[in-house]
Order: C-alpha cells, then sequence, then structure tokens
C-alpha cells in the first residue's frame, strides 16, 4: 500500500523529534526522574520526622512506666493517719489509697496509647522506607535507560548523516533493529527504514523545508498537514456541493413564497440550541482558537456537542499549564466523555500530566474500560505500569 505525503510527513516529523533534546522519550524519562526526586526528597524529610516522633515517644513510654511505678510505691508507704493534723486544719484533700487506685487503672492505659502511637508510627515509616527506597530504585533505573536512549539517539542521528550525505550504507535488518528500541510498529521501521534508504523519495526535501523555515509549533506543523489534507478533500467534494446547493435553489423556487416563509420559521424554531456561532463562542471562552478547526471539525463537534464535557476537558490541560494543541491534532480528545476518567487512571498508576500531553494516542486508542485492561494485565505480567513508557501501551 502506497503511503500518502502526509504520513511520510508524519513519520518525518515523530523521527526529528526523537534527534533533538525536546525528544519524547527524553522528556518523559527527564519528568518521571523529576517526579521520583521528588519523591526521594519528601521521603527523606518524612522518614527524619517519623523517626524524631518515635524517639520522643519512646522516651514518654519509659518515663510514664518508670515514674509511675516509683510514684505508686511512694504513695503506698504513705500512712494518711500520720498527717491527719494537717490535712484537716489546712482541708488538704489528699488521699494516698484513691491516688494508687486511679494510677493502677490509668497508667497502664496511657502507656499503651502511647505504644499505640509508637506502632502505628513504625508502620508509617516503613511504608515512607519502601517509597524512598522505590524512588531512588526509579531514578537509578532512569539514569540507565537514559544512557541507552542517548546511545540509540547518536545511532539515530548518525544514520541520518549519513542518509542526508548520500553514504547510507546501514542494512535494512539495523535500521528496523534501532527504530524498535523507539517503539515504532512494523509498519513504521519499515517506511522509516526506505526513506533513510531512499534520501531522495522524502528525505531531502523534509531536511531542506526544516532548514529554510522559521521554527515552527507542533500547533503549527499539525495545522500545516491538516490544511494539505483538507484542501484536495474540497476541491474533489466541490462539484457535489455545487449540485446540491442548484437543486436546493431550484426547490425553493418552484415553491409559493407563503410556502417558503413558512419553511423559514420552522427552520428557525428547529434550529439546534448550539450552533457554529455559539460553538465558536465557547471556544474563545475556553481558550480555544476556533481558526485552528475546519468547517467539518465544527460540524464533528456539534454532532457529539455536550458543553459541560468540552469545559471539563479543556480544564484538564488548562489546569496542567499544558498547550490546547492537543484538541487540534486529536479532535475526539474534546468531546470525548471518558477523557477525564482516564487521564485519572493514568495519573493514579504514577503517571504525569506532562506524560499523557506528550502521548495522547494512549487516549484515543482506548476507551476508560480497554485501558484499565490494559494497566491491570501489564501488573499481571510482573510489570510496573509506571515505568512503562506510555508509548508501548
Amino acid at each position: 500500500m502506497k503511503t500518502s505525503t502526509i504520513e511520510v510527513t508524519k513519520l518525518l516529523d515523530k523521527l526529528y523529534n526523537l534527534r533533538g533534546s525536546d525528544s519524547v522519550i527524553l522528556k518523559e524519562m527527564e519528568s518521571a526522574q523529576e517526579e521520583a526526586i521528588k519523591t526521594k526528597d519528601r521521603t527523606t524529610e518524612e522518614k527524619g520526622n517519623l523517626q524524631t516522633k518515635i524517639a520522643e515517644l519512646q522516651e514518654d513510654s519509659k518515663n510514664l512506666s518508670e515514674q509511675g511505678k516509683k510514684l505508686t510505691q511512694v504513695l503506698k508507704e504513705i500512712n494518711k493517719d500520720d498527717y491527719e493534723i494537717v490535712i484537716d486544719r489546712l482541708n488538704i484533700r489528699f488521699d494516698p489509697d484513691a491516688l494508687v487506685k486511679e494510677l493502677e487503672t490509668e497508667l497502664p492505659i496511657k502507656v499503651e496509647e502511647v505504644n499505640n502511637e509508637i506502632k502505628t508510627s513504625e508502620d508509617a515509616l516503613v511504608k515512607v522506607e519502601e517509597e524512598m527506597s522505590s524512588a531512588i530504585t526509579t531514578i537509578e533505573e532512569i539514569g540507565i535507560r537514559r544512557d541507552t536512549a542517548m546511545e540509540a539517539q547518536e545511532k539515530l542521528n548518525e544514520y541520518f548523516d549519513l542518509a542526508l550525505s548520500g553514504n547510507i550504507n546501514i542494512t535494512r535488518e539495523s535500521i528496523t533493529s534501532l527504530l524498535e528500541q523507539f517503539g515504532f510498529n512494523e509498519e513504521e521501521t519499515r517506511e522509516a527504514a526506505k526513506i533513510l534508504m531512499f534520501p531522495e523519495d522524502a528525505l531531502y526535501d523534509y531536511d531542506n523545508k526544516l532548514k529554510n523555515s522559521e521554527k515552527k509549533s507542533i500547533s503549527e506543523v499539525m495545522q500545516e498537514a491538516k490544511r494539505e489534507e483538507v484542501v484536495p478533500r474540497v476541491v474533489e467534494e466541490a462539484p457535489k456541493v455545487e449540485k446540491e446547493v442548484q437543486e436546493d435553489i431550484v426547490k425553493v423556487q418552484e415553491e409559493p413564497k407563503e410556502v417558503v416563509k413558512e419553511k423559514e420559521v420552522l427552520k428557525v424554531n428547529e434550529e439546534k440550541e448550539f450552533d457554529k456561532e455559539d460553538l465558536m463562542d465557547l471556544f474563545t471562552e475556553i481558550g480555544l482558537d476556533y481558526l485552528d478547526y475546519t468547517s467539518s471539525d465544527l460540524e464533528e463537534i456539534l454532532n457529539n456537542f455536550n458543553e459541560k464535557v468540552i469545559r471539563r476537558n479543556v480544564a484538564i490541560f488548562k489546569n496542567n499549564d499544558l498547550n490546547l494543541d492537543i484538541f487540534v491534532d486529536h479532535l475526539n480528545l474534546l468531546y470525548d466523555r471518558e477523557l477525564e476518567a482516564k487521564v485519572d487512571r493514568l495519573m493514579r498508576i504514577g503517571k504525569s500530566a506532562l506524560d499523557i500531553y506528550l502521548n495522547p494516542t494512549v487516549l484515543t486508542k482506548y476507551d476508560y474500560r480497554n485501558l484499565d485492561q490494559a494497566i491491570i494485565s501489564l501488573q499481571n505480567s510482573g510489570l510496573d505500569p509506571k515505568k512503562v513508557p506510555l508509548m508501548a501501551y
């Protein structure tokens, strides 16, 4: 099957991203490492606080027991009758026997309360130490994985330099083997190998455009691809649309004016509560640029319209200071009723909002039920879903 120019461009966008410091793989590792370092710092502080608290509680328990025994012994040795006159004349409320009974009743309860608090703090300390140990292990693992990823990136850049210089002499197997390390599927590795082995077909042109153009944002690049895709479709469908319009005009001309007026009134009354203009106003209000969307995009949104869902989905990314161009590139996420649940599920296993933003296909590929099953499947296989890159899901 012939690969379209748009698909080749998207594949080259992905490959060139992996070549630079803004590689999604390196960014994800960086984000995961930052989270692990924060966890390590937090748990280190918590460990110190718990150790101090446990030491103080142990000292309290010891003093309660020792001092309580001494006080009990002293009170038992006191004969109240020996001090009867002083107690009576000064109206002192002093009963050694009653105090001994109170000590024997209340002291064990207080000591047990302190000892229970010690046990609770010791259990918390064990969990904090486990979390800290896991964070340290994660930092070390990411360091190793980053070194491996950097080596793979260096090799990828070497292959591109050879291809761009016209001296590529690497086997297809070597190229596909390398690309598999970046999580490319079989079709992508095959096409990427073709691009590198025959750079005159697409690579030279792409690289020249990249060098001769100003640096563009992800949104701008994707919009260019969208326009390339939309324009041919509009040209292809133009005759059909024109024919339908002409047929409508003829029908209107043939109908009596009274009927036409009646239909116009009915049309106004039957219009949806939200039309394109209302949708554009909503976009402006929530921070989306409606100019980024084609007419067919707006129609698709209206066909699946739910204002509450759209506001909620946009808020997820705005609240995490992430670019809203994700909704331009993945339109269905805007009206996905399960988006919040899927994002929450991923964050509960340790993925950050940035991880999810950089790998949006995990949101479009799965509904919530299948995503949950994929995570459970990883866990049942002995893998930690947090440590598995989203690109591999």
